[in-house]
């Protein structure tokens, strides 16, 4: 009897291992893409993968970067750019800045507004 329980629950951890994850859940992991109105009139798609991360779309071009410190916000670094946002949701702030070679912030590049 003193085999028999741990033997069943060895069996219970193992079988619930092998069950799948439903379509939706896996549909509702994936990052979610916010959209900036820029003043120049581009746009700006920016997602967010991880709580480190984040992966912008600026005219046609992809760039991935990692987050940095700020002193407020979330700010951004990848290559050349850096992305960083004020506030959540609508009509919250984000600036795409250039990014210097000494890790500060250079001319911005575009002022956008999220829609």
């Amino acid at each position: 009897m003193k085999i028999l329980i741990p033997l069943t629950f060895a069996s219970i951890l193992l079988t619930s291992g092998c069950v799948s994850v439903p379509q939706e859940s896996v549909a509702a992991q994936s990052p979610t893409a916010h959209s900036y109105v820029c003043q120049s009139g581009e746009t700006i798609a920016a997602t967010y993968p991880s709580t480190d991360t984040a992966t912008i779309r600026y005219k046609g071009n992809t760039y991935n970067m990692q987050i940095a410190v700020s002193a407020s916000g979330a700010r951004y670094v990848g290559g050349e750019l850096q992305w960083w946002t004020k506030g959540s949701g609508a009509g919250s702030e984000g600036t795409l800045f250039r990014h210097l070679a000494d890790g500060t912030s250079g001319q911005i590049i575009e002022s956008c507004t999220e829609s």
